[in-house]
C-alpha cells in the first residue's frame, strides 16, 4: 500500500513562493505516475503539474507555467512542487496523487494513491 503525506502549504502574499513536498512510505514512487492537484472551495479539483514514471515527461495547466515545478525525488522518495509568483487564485487545498501506469495521467480518476492535502492560501 502506497501512502502518501504532503507538507509545506501555508500562507504567503502575492508574489511569493511556497514549495510542496510529498512523502511516499510503504512502496517505491520511482516508475509511478505523479502529480499535483488542487481544489478551491466550491471548485471542481484541478490538475496542477505531473511527471512521468517511466520518463521526464511532464505536464502543467496553463494556469502555473512558468511558475510552478514538479520534481521528484526517487533517493528520498518525494515529489516536491516549487511555486513561485503565486496568485489569489492559487488558494485551494493542494493534493498529491500517485498512479502505477506507463503513461502521463492528468485526470483525477486516473489516480488511486491520494494524500490528505495541504492548504495554500495566498493574500492579496
Amino acid at each position: 500500500q502506497l501512502h502518501l503525506v504532503e507538507s509545506g502549504g501555508g500562507l504567503v502574499q502575492s508574489g511569493g513562493s511556497l514549495r510542496l513536498s510529498c512523502v511516499a512510505s510503504g512502496k517505491s514512487l520511482r516508475h509511478y505516475v505523479v502529480g499535483w492537484f488542487r481544489q478551491a472551495p466550491g471548485k471542481e479539483r484541478e490538475g496542477v503539474a505531473f511527471k512521468g514514471g517511466f520518463d521526464n515527461s511532464e505536464y502543467y495547466t496553463d494556469s502555473v507555467k512558468d511558475r510552478f515545478t514538479i520534481s521528484r525525488d526517487n533517493a528520498k522518495n518525494t515529489v516536491s512542487l516549487q511555486m513561485n509568483n503565486l496568485k489569489p487564485e492559487d488558494t485551494a487545498v493542494y493534493y498529491c496523487a500517485a498512479a502505477f501506469k506507463g503513461v502521463l495521467l492528468i485526470d483525477a480518476g486516473d489516480y488511486d494513491n491520494w494524500g490528505q492535502g495541504t492548504q495554500v492560501t495566498v493574500s492579496p
